[in-house]
């Protein structure tokens, strides 16, 4: 399951992200926030979305806020959370494959929704490679 989270500033990405995963019939559960009014807290979704990602080991989060970086150091809070802010499919493809990120952060007020699809199809068809990178990851 894929679950979506953002801030007022992540918003407008969200609905396009949101727009391309129905367009691929890809089930996802948005958390919010669900307008661009300034009415929110970026922390209070990760909180919501690290929820419902740590229901399932299988469960992705795609966290968008301004930057991507409040999202990142919110959700990394939770210890069965590892988010990843990530500006290109280079980042995206290596976040998966060495550190099994199972959050994408991405910065809405930086990208363009064509993009920042590249970018979510890199991470949701990437596999993490285990081996030396999850003794890695065990020290977390």
């Amino acid at each position: 399951m894929i679950i979506l989270a953002s801030d007022h500033a992540g918003y407008l990405l969200k609905e396009e992200v949101k727009k391309f995963l129905n367009k691929e019939n890809i089930i996802a559960i948005d958390v919010g926030s669900y307008s661009r009014e300034q009415l929110d807290d970026y922390p209070d979704f990760a909180k919501a979305g690290n929820a419902k990602v740590a229901e399932d080991p299988r469960n992705v989060g795609i966290y968008i806020c301004g930057s991507g970086i409040g999202m990142c150091m919110a959700a990394n809070r939770n210890p069965k959370i590892r988010a990843s802010v990530c500006e290109s499919v280079k980042y995206a493809t290596l976040s998966r494959m060495h550190n099994d990120a199972n959050v994408l952060c991405l910065p809405g007020r930086f990208m363009k929704p064509r993009k920042a699809i590249k970018i979510i199809k890199a991470f949701l068809t990437t596999d993490f490679e285990g081996g030396r990178h999850a003794r890695r990851i065990k020290k977390f």
